[in-house]
């Protein structure tokens, strides 16, 4: 016993600690509590996802966006939810890739694939696993066939958009401000976008939106591990 707690405390000390000392000194303990806040919000609401319980809130806030539906409006949000579809997302994470190769940035833009194909494989995986029916409150303007939660739009554009608006920021920083208020309206229009079109509950979307967040301060973290130096 007294071995494993020292090989247990020596692995602390020597992998553990300087990570998390490391998160910490780069994104701040505010950050560090927003992720901890965003983990424990995430299991409560998965834990009522798996338990098939609804959310009281969930068809009034949808039939309360449903007021202001118009064709004008419906063609918007349309074109606003295929930004986030993979017929987009797909091109436009090659087209990422390739230009932080071209600009010399061949670690972000390893772990900008890391990211990238990380958010698939969480949206895939995780809707099969909770296996949540869509919303059938109205006929909607598209057609979706997989399940709902999380919503894969959401944690997409999260962790595409958050990501490059990061990295881009980085590259830039004279036009951090612009680039990540950008990313935050695309974020935030897409998720909103398949709620005005009812192929979403609201808390599919903050599901997506929690989980991308998660996966990108992970990636992030590692990233910046490794432009300092730092095993892990």
């Amino acid at each position: 016993m007294q071995s494993l707690l020292s090989s247990l405390a020596h692995g602390w000390k020597q992998k553990a600690y300087p990570t998390l000392s490391s998160f910490i000194a780069f994104f701040g303990v505010a950050w560090l509590g927003v992720c901890i806040a965003t983990v424990y919000i995430l299991a409560e609401l998965s834990d009522e996802v798996l338990e098939q319980e609804a959310f009281a809130l969930d068809e009034t806030i949808l039939l309360h966006i449903r007021r202001f539906a118009n064709p004008l409006l419906d063609k918007v949000m349309v074109f606003i939810t295929n930004i986030g579809d993979p017929h987009t997302v797909v091109p436009l994470t090659v087209i990422a890739f390739v230009f932080l190769l071209v600009n010399r940035q061949r670690l972000a833009a390893t772990f900008f694939a890391i990211n990238a194909a990380g958010g698939v494989a969480l949206s895939y995986f995780l809707k099969l696993a909770f296996s949540k029916p869509r919303p059938q409150l109205w006929n909607s303007a598209i057609e979706e066939v997989t399940y709902s939660y999380p919503s894969g739009h959401a944690l997409g554009s999260m962790v595409i958009y958050g990501f490059l608006s990061y990295v881009l920021a980085k590259m830039y920083p004279r036009y951090s401000a612009a680039i990540y208020t950008f990313a935050v309206l695309m974020i935030v229009s897409i998720g909103f976008s398949r709620l005005y079109l009812g192929v979403h509950w609201p808390t599919d979307i903050l599901g997506g939106y929690g989980i991308g967040f998660l996966w990108i301060t992970a990636c992030i973290s590692l990233l910046r591990l490794r432009q300092r130096g730092d095993a892990f």
